[in-house]
């Protein structure tokens, strides 16, 4: 799957996959349609960063997930 380009479908996935990644347990926080698309690359960057990263400490974990707050809509 190609990452690259801007898609609900691409941003859905890369959601998803940073809650299991992130240990979220309260999905309603991490509903991909809650997310604005034009933040599609800010989005993808925190992602990439993530998956670069592998094992997470407790404090970067809860730094992602409010960076990925303010992505919110």
């Amino acid at each position: 799957m190609s990452l690259q380009e801007p898609k609900q479908e691409n941003l859905a996935f890369m959601i998803d996959d940073m809650a299991d990644k992130l240990q979220v347990v309260n999905r309603s926080l991490m509903k991909p349609e809650d997310y604005d698309l034009n933040k599609y690359e800010e989005i993808k960057s925190l992602y990439d960063i993530i998956n670069m990263k592998g094992q997470l400490s407790v404090s970067e974990i809860q730094a992602f997930v409010q960076e990925l707050g303010q992505y919110r809509r």
